[in-house]
């Protein structure tokens, strides 16, 4: 039997070791102003009265920060 080693079964793809690459390059804050961007423009869309796309737009500042935290992951430990 061929004796394969834990890293050669679990080695990332090409796919995401490029996104990984190139998200490695932005700064972390970016994330967290997208968030705080996004939970402000669903306050001020909720106050005119949309609330049906403040809703939508609200939903995406924990996408952001889960972003932000897998961009952090990534920038710390690395990708591999």
């Amino acid at each position: 039997m061929a004796d394969t080693s834990t890293a050669d079964r679990h080695a990332e793809g090409r796919v995401a070791k490029s996104i990984e690459q190139r998200t490695s390059e932005l700064p972390s804050d970016l994330f967290l102003w997208a968030a705080g961007g996004s939970i402000v423009l669903s306050l001020l869309l909720r106050m005119m009265g949309r609330t049906d796309d403040a809703n939508f737009v609200g939903h995406w500042s924990p996408t952001f920060l889960i972003l932000g935290m897998y961009n952090k992951l990534v920038k710390l430990l690395g990708s591999e």
